[in-house]
């Protein structure tokens, strides 16, 4: 896209290490960004993402949407021109075989404590 500068882009994890930073077309979606992150991910960090769907990106205390393009996604406020955007990146954890999601008997297992 001409006209268009890149953006600068790192991403911290959750021990403080970064990826990056790396500068990306203002086009680039929220999906490839975790792409990028999923192939670029630490060997020696455990808990690693297995997927994209583990990764959540956070700009400015929102969590990104994987549809949605980087430019989209930019909150300019704060942002120093030709700077570098940090954003944090969450990992969830995985889930085992025995944690399904529940059905109807997640009824019988809600909190009934009332706060007075």
């Amino acid at each position: 896209m001409a006209g268009k500068e890149p953006i600068e882009v790192k991403f911290r994890l959750s021990d403080g290490s970064d990826i990056g930073p790396n500068k990306y077309d203002p086009s680039t979606t929220v999906l490839s960004l975790k792409e990028t992150i999923l192939s670029r991910w630490p060997q020696d960090l455990g808990m690693g993402p297995r997927t994209v769907s583990d990764l959540k990106l956070i700009n400015a205390g929102r969590i990104l949407e994987n549809n949605r393009t980087l430019a989209e996604s930019r909150v300019p406020v704060g942002e120093v021109p030709g700077g570098v955007i940090t954003m944090h990146v969450v990992v969830r954890p995985p889930q085992s075989d025995n944690e399904k999601p529940r059905k109807d008997n997640s009824k019988h297992s809600r909190c009934s404590c009332i706060i007075l």
